[in-house]
């Protein structure tokens, strides 16, 4: 488990999240999805790459939380959701999961 990437779990909880939400009609239900998601994976990250990774994944996924309700007017709430929750997956990914090379300066 300690080698499992975490930006599925980090996207993956925006989509489960918002249709646990729509599903059950409470919103906090969903809210406690994110919150969840966000403590395993912040755990996650201090442990790999240090608070300062840390706090700015954190940080990207709470404004793309935030940005998927201003979409959502603009495009539908389904649509926002899967366009923020790709951008929260792919720069997990590429900051935080990422197998680097030796040598490149950050500490694995």
């Amino acid at each position: 488990m300690a080698d499992a990437p975490t930006w599925p779990v980090a996207a993956g909880s925006l989509i489960l999240g918002f249709a646990v939400a729509e599903i059950t009609g409470v919103r906090p239900i969903g809210g406690i999805v994110l919150v969840a998601a966000m403590v395993w994976c912040g755990l996650r990250w201090l442990a790999a790459r240090g608070p300062g990774l840390t706090a700015a994944l954190v940080f990207l996924y709470l404004a793309m939380f935030a940005l998927s309700h201003v979409l959502a007017d603009a495009i539908g709430a389904w649509p926002s959701v899967l366009i923020v929750s790709a951008i929260v997956g792919a720069s997990t990914w590429a900051v935080a999961d990422r197998t680097r090379p030796p040598g490149d300066g950050v500490v694995t």
